[in-house]
């Protein structure tokens, strides 16, 4: 008769407990809902700006403004944007300066120039090798980047597989020096690397 008592009491314990599972999983499926949604608003977002009209607007449009630009090099690290646009102001109307700057906000050593109207970019032309702060710029029309689009870079070889000569033979043998079927991964560098 005790032993029916306490499994009376079990079973209560056992049904909170279960009470409790149920509303924590109520409580998550609510939240996984709720992070659904806004994936979903996000995605909808970045599909809106991955939208192929919009793409191809946009990259004429950063055509039409890279046509009124100049890309202006050996810029003093202590100029300011105000000293680079009073050094183009001759050429036309400026509309924007833009120094390029690394991670830490010093400045990289050249500088963008828009103007409001692409005939000025002739005239900027026309200022290549001339002074400012005693260094001698060098000023050329800005190029248009186009995305996915890289630079032919030849291999380098690498040093850790060994020596590979095109000929018709092949090695007899090549021990690899990380073990067979191991590779060594490689990155390339992530930052201005002078000596490659």
């Amino acid at each position: 008769m005790d032993s029916d008592v306490d499994m009376a009491g079990a079973d209560d314990g056992s049904v909170m407990e279960l009470d409790d599972m149920k509303k924590r999983l109520k409580e998550m499926e609510d939240e996984a809902a709720a992070l659904r949604e806004m994936q979903a608003k996000v995605e909808k977002e970045m599909g809106a700006v991955q939208d192929p009209a919009a793409a191809a607007a946009s990259q004429a449009n950063k055509e039409e403004v890279d046509s009124r630009s100049v890309f202006v090099g050996n810029v003093d690290y202590s100029c300011t944007p105000e000293e680079v646009q009073q050094h183009f102001q001759s050429c036309g109307t400026v509309n924007r300066v833009t120094i390029r700057t690394n991670k830490f906000g010093q400045p990289k050593g050249y500088a963008y120039v828009e103007f409001l109207e692409p005939e000025a970019v002739q005239e900027a032309l026309l200022l290549n090798e001339s002074e400012l702060h005693g260094r001698q710029l060098k000023v050329s029309a800005k190029r248009t980047n186009i995305p996915g689009m890289k630079q032919f870079r030849p291999r380098r070889s690498n040093p850790y597989m060994g020596f590979r000569s095109r000929s018709a033979f092949a090695p007899t043998f090549f021990y690899p020096p990380y073990g067979y079927g191991k590779v060594p991964r490689f990155r390339m560098p992530m930052r201005y690397s002078p000596y490659y």
